[in-house]
């Protein structure tokens, strides 16, 4: 499909669009004209992916001489292949004439191909530490004068040996493409990726590498203007900023730091002894400034990747910790000072300068001393030709600390908590820099890119991301679906069928009553839904409170009488593996329930389609815990700084959740299902209000306060029947055929039965060339989605 938008010519993979497609793409090409940022919300399953990518490719098709890099921020590696498989399919679409290039660029963990590196440990920093052992500059220099003795990567050699012949052809490469192409060529695929990504015209990554300078520095730093950056799935883009800059600080990392410090004084006695011209050069360098760094290989510019802005990275480095064993008796007297203030009885709370001045007076380092540390301590791991960096975290860490809390003076706080206070008998001393304001994380690529794209299905109320992020959107809107039939139906149960009020309130959760409601509602819709059944808790911990509890009052037996149960923990090959055997269950007709977390994995990045989540249930509103010292203190800040109401983040922070979770079981326009938000305080205005256009237009006003006879009255009429069960899932199969036959309710029958996914008249919901053609200048904007 080829249509004009404006002066532009927009390439569409599909024969029709759905309305809502095209009016994301004006709203993106309004944004893109004007040179500024945005925000789009566009409902879950609209294709809002696709949407993106083909207006962004098309607009950079027509202007030839200029044409912007795409740079496509994820969250999760699925996530990119699933944005690359789009593209792939886009590609095909494109003219001829205009040779693509897109790649997925991840950590070497996800594309080291290398045995001798990989075969050791999977982790992340275990795989790196391995690969740097293999590439770094000084193990090839000594592998060269005796290659018997000294182990190198032969795929980063051969690589190396190509020079300038060593590209991707045009195309679109996933990861596992990477990994192909680089064994087919011999040709280490991350290091390739990392060459190609400046001459790409698409690069698929994660958000760490735009938001995290200490990755930023060396991955993106040469990214022209004029890219245009897409954070898809961006709801919770802020949190992940506060992320990016902040760091805990325990016992046990202390303890690893004074460990790593002497190790690092044994590696400089060694140097002392045979090679002390080297410590003299990096002296003379250090005098001159880290902007001038000299010579690095790539494989070595993992240590070139400074958390600080450019102004800083111009200045030279404190005189007092140039020498190696100067900087060295730094950060032994930061890191006793850091042990000396976990000794505390009491939570103590500091702002960065207050927390600057008090080391300071206590052990004479000052402000420009710490801010320097986390590139000093890399300079000194280069000079000491030191690769096994997963070795030092625990000094890396303190570093990263010292430079964050020496470079800037608001935003952050210091707390030092002596225990979790909900677990008071457990000492757990952790002295956190908390970083209370997002923009400080993303300011640099506001203002760095002429056109950011923030973008997701679930951002209401959008008004807040503004003030959140502090910028300002040129093009800020929130698109409904449009569709020719009510496949979504969602429900807000307030009482059980006993009357008594539901709601994960605190002083309501763990009424027996509550419970007991909550467990006889799942009951009632295991014993009537079909398929699967996806529940989400606001906890890890309030979840395996109310399955003890249910497991003691019998009701945990029942459910597993009519479905298998699956349970989200926080060890991921646990998760996956639940997943997979849920999955398997639904397959086979046998049905399943998976109890999850709001703000866990599945939540964020699991789709339930399909017959995998025909109900969802919300067992309460999942706000974060309001006693946490760490949050209160983010609210103050919001309040003090962007005069945001500490009601207001929370209900907007616990709604976005809320509405994420529920959305896992709508995922197209063919997929139906119902969705039950169990707490009474849904059925207030001022909470439901802040839920998706998407979901608030098909929520009816008969539906915001029911029990759970209501609720399952209004299922049965809707989507729910008895379902044929067999004791051996494994063998057991029923054809959508014969549960169709047996349904007594309109909505499952005429659900199943082939409907017009186009429409017609006010409600036609796909598009095609012709349409788009004969609609006028403005006329769209009319169009009631």
């Amino acid at each position: 499909m080829k249509f004009k938008l404006e002066d532009i010519t927009v390439y569409f993979p599909y024969d029709h669009i759905y309305p809502e497609q095209y009016a994301y793409m004006v709203e993106l090409k309004r944004a893109l004209d004007a040179k500024g940022h945005c925000l789009l919300e566009m409902p879950t399953g609209t294709g809002k992916t696709i949407a993106l990518l083909s207006l962004i490719l098309s607009y950079s098709l027509n202007r030839p001489h200029s044409p912007p890099k795409l740079l496509y921020c994820t969250r999760t590696v699925h996530e990119m292949e699933k944005t690359l498989a789009e593209l792939r399919l886009l590609l095909r679409h494109l003219p001829r004439h205009s040779p693509l290039l897109a790649l997925g660029l991840s950590s070497r963990k996800n594309l080291c191909v290398n045995p001798a590196a990989t075969a050791a440990s999977n982790s992340r920093d275990s795989v790196d530490a391995a690969c740097r052992r293999l590439t770094a500059s000084w193990v090839r220099a000594a592998a060269a004068e005796n290659p018997a003795a000294v182990q190198t990567c032969e795929f980063y050699e051969n690589l190396d040996r190509a020079g300038a012949e060593a590209a991707l052809p045009p195309g679109v490469y996933t990861l596992q493409d990477l990994r192909a192409f680089g064994r087919e060529k011999g040709w280490c695929p991350y290091f390739l990726a990392r060459r190609m990504v400046e001459v790409a015209n698409v690069v698929v990554y994660n958000y760490q590498y735009l938001l995290d300078p200490k990755v930023a520095g060396v991955i993106s730093k040469e990214m022209q203007r004029e890219s245009v950056v897409v954070f898809d799935e961006a709801h919770n883009i802020d949190n992940v900023c506060i992320e990016a800059l902040s760091v805990s600080v325990r016992q046990q990392t202390l303890d690893g730091a004074l460990r790593n410090i002497n190790r690092i004084e044994r590696e400089i006695d060694r140097l002392k002894a045979t090679d002390a011209g080297r410590l003299r050069a990096e002296y003379n360098r250090l005098v001159e400034g880290l902007a001038q760094r000299g010579d690095l290989s790539a494989s070595d510019t993992w240590l070139a990747n400074p958390a600080l802005p450019d102004d800083i990275l111009r200045e030279a480095v404190p005189g007092n910790i140039r020498r190696a064993e100067h900087f060295l008796s730094v950060l032994r007297r930061l890191v006793q000072y850091l042990k000396g203030r976990l000794q505390t009885e009491n939570v103590e709370k500091e702002g960065p300068v207050a927390f600057v001045a008090s080391i300071s007076s206590n052990t004479g380092i000052d402000q420009k001393m710490l801010k320097f540390c986390y590139d000093r301590l890399h300079s000194l791991m280069l000079t000491l030709e030191i690769t096994d960096t997963d070795d030092l975290l625990h000094i890396q860490t303190i570093c990263d600390f010292a430079t964050l809390v020496g470079t800037y003076t608001r935003g952050f706080s210091i707390i030092i908590e002596p225990y979790d206070e909900r677990m008071p008998h457990i000492p757990d001393p952790v002295l956190q820099l908390s970083c209370n304001d997002a923009s400080l994380a993303i300011k640099p690529v506001f203002d760095r890119f002429q056109s950011v794209v923030i973008t997701s299905g679930t951002l209401s109320p959008i008004d807040l991301y503004p003030r959140l992020l502090n910028f300002k959107p040129v093009i800020s809107r929130s698109f409904t679906m449009s569709l020719t039939r009510d496949c979504i139906c969602p429900m807000v149960l307030t009482r059980g069928s006993d009357q008594l009020p539901v709601s994960t309130k605190f002083d309501m959760r763990s009424d027996p009553g509550v419970v007991r409601n909550y467990g006889r509602l799942l009951l009632e819709m295991v014993a009537a839904v079909p398929d699967g059944i996806v529940c989400f808790f606001v906890s890890y911990s309030y979840m395996d409170g109310i399955i003890n509890s249910w497991n003691e009052m019998g009701i945990l037996k029942e459910i597993m009488q009519h479905k298998l149960v699956f349970i989200e923990t926080q060890d991921v090959v646990e998760t996956t593996l639940a997943l997979d055997n849920y999955r398997r269950a639904c397959d086979c007709g046998r049905g399943a329930v998976f109890f999850s977390v709001a703000r866990g994995k599945v939540a964020e990045g699991i789709d339930f389609d399909r017959h995998y989540g025909r109900l969802v249930i919300m067992f309460g509103v999942p706000f974060q815990y309001t006693l946490s010292r760490i949050l209160l203190a983010r609210m103050e800040y919001l309040r003090e700084t962007f005069q945001i109401k500490e009601g207001d983040f929370l209900t907007f922070d616990a709604l976005r959740q809320a509405a994420q979770c529920v959305g896992r079981v709508i995922r197209s326009k063919s997929d139906y299902g119902m969705m039950i938000f169990a707490d009474k305080r849904y059925s207030r205005h001022d909470k439901r209000s802040k839920l998706p256009g998407w979901i608030l237009s098909h929520l009816r006003d008969a539906h915001l306060n029911l029990s759970t006879d209501m609720a399952l009255h209004i299922a049965r009429e809707t989507l729910l029947i008895p379902f044929p069960r067999s004791e051996d899932f494994e063998i057991d199969y029923v054809p959508v055929s014969a549960i169709v036959s047996k349904c007594k309710c309109l909505f499952l029958r005429r659900m199943a039965q082939p409907y017009d996914k186009a429409g017609n008249g006010s409600k036609k919901t796909l598009l095609s060339q012709e349409d788009l053609e004969k609609m006028g200048e403005g006329s769209f904007d009319e169009m009631q989605l």
